[in-house]
């Protein structure tokens, strides 16, 4: 089945724009995703993304996802809620400044929760403290967002003070539903 997708396009541009979301039902603890967690994070991932037909990452092997925890210029980032994995945060350094939180999401147990708010706070805190080439400081944080995603997604992203930038649309090919 064939669709319009909206993909919006998300920044912040000083730390202070952050507002935080409120406290969570029960601590979250983001522990970064070591290469030895590859087989953890690619089971994580899809979890995540099965709901919303994220497409890009479908099928890769655990060495992939080995490969891209090497990069030293990505990050990524697992959210505990006591012996539970409640979601993920990725980001990439870029040049100029810029961290991308490349990948956001909580598993489907955690949604409606309480904890999308916190979680994308204590991404968002990990980004403008990112480790970037030179000593050099974050001058941008930035994300996107897809129609596909969760209808909370965006709102959450702009009462976190992200403002979107860019809009576009493209067709998306959808898998016919079982």
């Amino acid at each position: 089945m064939l669709i319009d997708q909206t993909i919006t396009y998300l920044e912040m541009s000083r730390s202070d724009q952050l507002v935080s979301g409120r406290p969570p039902p029960v601590p979250v603890k983001m522990k970064p995703c070591e290469r030895a967690s590859a087989a953890l994070l690619r089971s994580i991932y899809d979890r995540i993304a099965a709901p919303h037909h994220w497409i890009s990452r479908s099928g890769w092997s655990v060495g992939q996802w080995d490969e891209l925890l090497a990069r030293p210029n990505v990050q990524a980032w697992l959210a505990w809620v006591e012996a539970e994995c409640a979601g993920i945060v990725e980001l990439e350094v870029q040049s100029h400044g810029d961290v991308e939180i490349t990948v956001f999401g909580l598993v489907p147990e955690f949604v409606g929760k309480g904890y999308g708010g916190h979680v994308l706070t204590l991404g968002t805190q990990l980004a403008w403290r990112a480790e970037l080439p030179g000593g050099e400081a974050t001058r941008r944080v930035w994300l996107h967002t897809s129609s596909l995603d969760h209808p909370h997604a965006q709102p959450n992203y702009e009462r976190r003070g992200f403002r979107p930038f860019r809009t576009e649309r493209r067709p998306r090919e959808l898998p016919e539903a079982d």
